[in-house]
């Protein structure tokens, strides 16, 4: 144990994610184990910048576990993205006597992380973001509930589009990335799925399964379309002026970052959270928690930046199957 490390800050950065408490949580609860201060740093980078930041405790953070959103709130920080800015935020972690960061968001909060632990504050990250687009981790904290709330929306739209056989086109998140829409049109039964990493005919991939299962006697058909494509409300226009089948376009939008988490990103949130404070009181920084083969690692943040993972075309092509 590095006998250093005596106080430590928290904080959530980017777009929230269900599960973030329960990180926070474990945080906070995994430090006063090891008998260190933990303190809250309120919206992010902005918020370290400006010290805003709270002591927590064991009871802080009582019944929080199974709140959406976060706790610590988050906001975009443009000034952390100039070298002044992470060395003010370095100086004001110096006056609040923080020994070590940990830093819960996507991507862009990585590269935070890498800024700080190299301005020489030790910095662990882990990965909060309903779109699941960590490339170095096969899963992200918020994924799995994102995914729930869509099944259900969907499930909903399905109702009412079959008692009106209609042909339902629905947007959602997930920014460039198709995980989102992949697996929740496999999970809903779609007849399409649109994807950003995957190119698509609109006659043959999109007009086509659906005329044939009218054919077939399918009385409505979903939609999936991945945030990235976008444009769902002229698609759906165009579905139905050249099927001549009733179309209605739905953009989920932000009710998919809501809600309290499930089990499993209860779990991996915890897991991930205590991992963060075991690392830095190990001695180290500029690492990634994240999870490859179903197992909590961590990871140089560096090389985490650099690592790529794409949609597995087994599923893609699983998805296509399903559709038939």
């Amino acid at each position: 144990m590095n006998n250093d490390i005596r106080k430590i800050g928290v904080l959530t950065s980017g777009g929230d994610a269900p599960g973030m408490n329960a990180a926070i949580r474990a945080v906070v609860r995994t430090g006063t184990y090891y008998g260190l201060t933990v303190m809250g740093v309120k919206r992010g980078y902005n918020g370290l910048i400006n010290g805003e930041m709270i002591e927590m405790n064991a009871r802080t953070v009582s019944d929080t576990l199974q709140k959406g959103g976060t706790i610590l709130q988050t906001a975009r920080c443009l000034e952390f993205k100039e070298e002044a800015g992470v060395k003010k935020a370095c100086e004001i972690a110096k006056v609040f006597g923080l020994d070590g960061l940990i830093v819960i968001g996507g991507d862009g909060s990585f590269r935070g992380a890498r800024d700080l632990s190299r301005a020489g504050l030790p910095t662990i990250a882990m990965p909060g973001t309903i779109d699941n687009d960590i490339d170095c981790s096969e899963y992200t904290i918020g994924y799995d509930t994102c995914l729930n709330t869509v099944i259900e929306a969907v499930d909903k739209i399905r109702d009412t589009s079959s008692s009106h056989e209609r042909c339902s086109v629905i947007e959602v998140m997930g920014r460039n990335a198709g995980y989102i829409a992949l697996n929740a049109g496999i999970a809903c039964g779609a007849e399409v799925v649109l994807v950003p990493e995957r190119e698509y005919s609109f006659d043959e991939d999109v007009l086509r399964p659906i005329l044939e299962g009218k054919a077939r006697g399918r009385r409505q058909s979903i939609v999936i379309v991945a945030e990235g494509i976008g444009g769902v409300i002229d698609m759906a226009k165009e579905i139905e002026e050249k099927t001549g089948i009733e179309s209605r376009a739905t953009i989920l939008g932000h009710i998919q970052r809501g809600g309290s988490p499930s089990a499993r990103d209860r779990v991996v949130a915890s897991e991930m959270g205590a991992k963060c404070v075991e690392l830095l009181l190990e001695g180290k920084s500029n690492r990634i928690v994240c999870m490859q083969d179903n197992k909590v690692i961590d990871v140089d943040i560096e090389e985490g930046l650099a690592m790529k993972k794409e949609l597995p075309q087994e599923v893609i092509d699983l998805a296509k199957k399903l559709s038939t």
